[in-house]
């Protein structure tokens, strides 16, 4: 089916007198946190920048530092189409410095994920070492998107081809990623983790982060199913833990694609009623691959449609709330710094 007849599933927008009806004040607020997986951008009519990223982590809890993943902002209009994302890299990066600058107690974008087209294979070597150039330090790795479905689109303004990972171009090209120390981030859905088992068992040398722990769906062909999608994605997950070289990112379930509709509540939900939600799968997650292969993420702004950064990180906090405090630490910041060389 053409992309232009498959339903649409964008995030929800974010409304800030809702999010405002019931704040909380942060849990364990001296608990050190390394925000794994956020983004900064200003287009679509949606602004995340500085000032709105300062706001959020300024609500009680200790946000230490920061990664910033690609999401395909502020591309370089002109020049060869490969080297156009550099233009993403060169706008985090001032914006890390102006916060750095202004004194910031937070580390903005210290570590920094960009975007170079893996499917180049060899040829992207020489984004790669740009890229490197432009982060000024702070770039650590690539994120090229193999999220896929054949009965809807969520969040991305196309589909990736299908079967991305197991193609020799992609593989050659996340060899040079390795190669030059560099790490790779998978967003996918459940239905291909086994295509990133394959991929990260084929590039064993490469650091590999899975993003929102593995991309359950709950929508489309699943809206009615979700413990037999439940059932399918441990499953998978359980398949892909005995891999070393990959660690999960917990988070990212405020997406739609989740198939949680907090958004369409009256009021935001509490960190009670998200934790109680997350809980199978974050538990899974931790389970399978230990919390020193875990490192939680907030996915913000996209997952502010349906919940306040600082109600994110308590139902995190609770989720972990009768683990060991070294497990707490590397959770909450040891792996994020360990993985992302922070």
């Amino acid at each position: 089916m053409p992309d232009t007849a498959l339903p649409r599933y964008p995030h929800p927008p974010v409304r800030p007198d809702w999010l405002a009806q019931n704040p909380e004040p942060a849990l364990d607020p001296h608990l050190p946190i390394i925000d794994a997986h956020h983004h900064l951008w200003d287009m679509h009519g949606s602004r995340y920048l500085l000032d709105e990223f300062l706001a959020d982590v300024g609500a009680g809890h200790h946000v230490r530092a920061s990664v910033f993943v690609q999401c395909g902002w502020s591309y370089r209009d002109t020049g060869p189409e490969a080297f156009r994302p550099l233009g993403e890299t060169e706008a985090v990066v001032a914006i890390a410095e102006a916060a750095s600058r202004a004194g910031a107690s937070t580390r903005i974008a210290a570590g920094i994920v960009s975007f170079a087209d893996l499917s180049l294979g060899a040829a992207v070597e020489d984004v790669l070492r740009a890229q490197a150039i432009t982060g000024a330090g702070r770039f650590r790795g690539v994120r090229h998107v193999t999220a896929r479905h054949e009965a809807f689109i969520a969040s991305l303004a196309a589909r990736p081809p299908t079967g991305l990972m197991g193609t020799g171009a992609f593989r050659e090209g996340a060899s040079r990623l390795a190669a030059l120390g560099h790490s790779f981030d998978a967003w996918l859905y459940h239905h291909q983790i086994d295509e990133l088992v394959a991929f990260a068992a084929a590039l064993p040398q490469l650091p590999i982060a899975l993003n929102h722990v593995g991309g359950p769906i709950g929508i489309g062909p699943y809206k009615d199913r979700r413990n037999e999608a439940f059932a399918d994605w441990r499953a998978a997950i359980q398949r892909l833990a005995p891999l070393s070289n990959v660690v999960v990112k917990l988070g990212g379930l405020g997406m739609r694609v989740s198939g949680f509709a907090f958004h369409e509540q009256a009021a935001p939900p509490s960190s009670v009623e998200l934790a109680e939600a997350w809980q199978p799968y974050i538990e899974t997650c931790i389970e399978a691959f230990g919390p020193a292969r875990c490192m939680f993420e907030s996915n913000f702004p996209v997952d502010k449609g349906m919940f306040a950064y600082g109600t994110c990180w308590n139902a995190f906090k609770r989720i972990a709330a009768g683990m060991a405090e070294a497990e707490k630490a590397m959770l909450f910041s040891g792996t994020a710094e360990r993985f992302y060389a922070l």
